[in-house]
């Protein structure tokens, strides 16, 4: 699975396949893409614009994490950011990150933010942009190397709603010609519903 951290809806997904991963007993590739890097030079509303430089800082601090201390790092990084800034509500992404680091055990020095490993979260970004096109945001989810952008939920299902979920997104990912399905959304991020 691909995400921004700053996405409610990659977070959401993430929430779901992690429940289903854990049922059904496989692992999932936790990698980053960035909205900042998906909109560049697009013409974006004002207050989406805005949220860009915070994208862009926590792909990279990601990427910067898993460049240094493994892969094994990439989700509970996530994680830590993910629920302090979704369900948590937290703002101020200076703290967020610093607190994020401590919980994980990560260096604080990853707090300053670099362009060290952009080829690293370009490379990644890109792999999920080959795999689905670039008219897609986060999340995007790869099934037997068939990817899709999302599914886009709210709230995240959980129990058995997640597993039908599941089979259903195996099932699209089987037929080769199978492109798109999308309804119009109706609910914004339910992040406190189904939230781990």
């Amino acid at each position: 699975m691909w995400f921004d951290p700053t996405c409610p809806w990659a977070w959401m997904t993430s929430r779901w396949l992690g429940e289903v991963a854990g049922t059904r007993g496989f692992d999932v590739d936790w990698r980053v893409m960035s909205l900042a890097i998906l909109n560049e030079g697009r013409d974006l509303p004002e207050e989406y614009a805005r949220r860009m430089p915070r994208s862009l800082r926590l792909t990279r601090l990601v990427i910067a994490a898993r460049e240094t201390a493994g892969e094994q790092v990439v989700k509970p990084l996530y994680d830590a950011l993910g629920s302090r800034i979704h369900p948590g509500e937290q703002r101020d992404f200076d703290a967020i990150v610093v607190d994020a680091l401590a919980e994980v055990g990560l260096d604080p020095a990853l707090a300053e933010e670099t362009d060290a490993y952009d080829a690293q979260l370009r490379a990644s970004h890109q792999e999920a942009i080959d795999l689905v096109g670039d008219d897609v945001g986060t999340p995007v989810v790869s099934v037997d190397g068939v990817a899709f952008f999302g599914p886009v939920v709210s709230p995240a299902p959980t129990g058995e709603e997640a597993l039908r979920l599941f089979d259903g997104v195996v099932a699209a990912a089987s037929v080769p010609g199978f492109f798109e399905l999308k309804r119009s959304r109706t609910v914004g991020p339910l992040l406190h519903e189904g939230a781990q």
